[in-house]
């Protein structure tokens, strides 16, 4: 799989061309067995002309261009996680499984913003969905330690 993110789009024809250049590449890279996805950050939940960035990509790009959802990115900006993976149910490959925490800037999963009941749920009924990725990326923690409390949040959530 190749993931990309943060493009230099700007405007909605950025966006759109941006998505003809992925589907230009999932073309050439099928044969090889080989996917293109685009990776979220909290710019694709800030409307563009009245529509979101992310929705003007996908809609465009090819059904063969994957969605990695970046959960506490989409949050982050004010998006709904657990709307975006059912809208995109049948190309959410992964998600990024982080939270978002206003105050803190933190994004350990469980102590912000992000409904995790819905978003669970949502990605339950993704068919497309194959990685959990956890990640922590606020640099409030010593090595793996973010990480740790991560997986352990997720872990006790998926129990309940």
């Amino acid at each position: 799989r190749l993931i990309i993110a943060s493009p230099n789009a700007r405007t909605a024809d950025d966006w759109t061309k941006l998505a003809d250049g992925f589907s230009a590449v999932a073309e050439k890279l099928k044969p090889l067995n080989l996917r293109i996805g685009y990776h979220n950050h909290a710019a694709e939940f800030t409307a563009i002309d009245g529509k979101m960035p992310e929705d003007i990509f996908f809609d465009k790009a090819s059904p063969d261009v994957f969605v990695q959802l970046d959960i506490g990115h989409c949050a982050h900006a004010g998006g709904d996680p657990a709307a975006y993976i059912k809208k995109f149910a049948s190309r959410v490959l992964s998600v990024h499984v982080k939270d978002w925490v206003p105050a803190t800037r933190g994004d350990i999963v469980g102590e912000g913003i992000v409904k995790w009941p819905e978003v669970l749920d949502a990605c339950a009924s993704a068919s497309a969905l194959q990685w959990y990725v956890t990640e922590e990326e606020s640099n409030q923690f010593q090595a793996l330690d973010g990480i740790d409390k991560d997986f352990k949040n997720f872990t006790k959530m998926l129990e309940s």
